[in-house]
C-alpha cells in the first residue's frame, strides 16, 4: 500500500478513544476503523477536514506516502 494512514497515531498522542473521535468527526466507529485500518478507498475532503480540526492537525499528520519500492 502507497498511502499509509497514522489516525490511531494521532488519536494515542491525544489519548483519545475511536469512539470518541468518531462521535466529534461525524463518522460511525466502524468507518473509523476501515479509515484507520487503511482500507478505505478514498476520503472525502471534508471528513479529512473535520478529522483534522478534531486532532488540531494537517492532512500529512493522518496520511503518508510510502513508495512501495522502496520499502522492499
Amino acid at each position: 500500500m502507497a498511502i499509509v494512514v497514522r489516525i490511531d497515531v494521532e488519536l494515542a498522542k491525544r489519548k483519545m478513544s475511536v469512539g470518541e473521535f468518531a462521535e466529534k468527526v461525524g463518522l460511525t466507529p466502524a468507518n473509523v476503523a476501515v479509515l484507520k485500518n487503511g482500507r478505505a478507498k478514498a476520503v472525502r475532503f471534508s471528513t479529512l477536514e473535520a478529522m483534522c480540526r478534531v486532532l488540531e492537525c494537517q492532512p500529512g499528520d493522518l496520511l503518508e506516502f510510502v513508495d512501495d519500492e522502496e520499502a522492499s
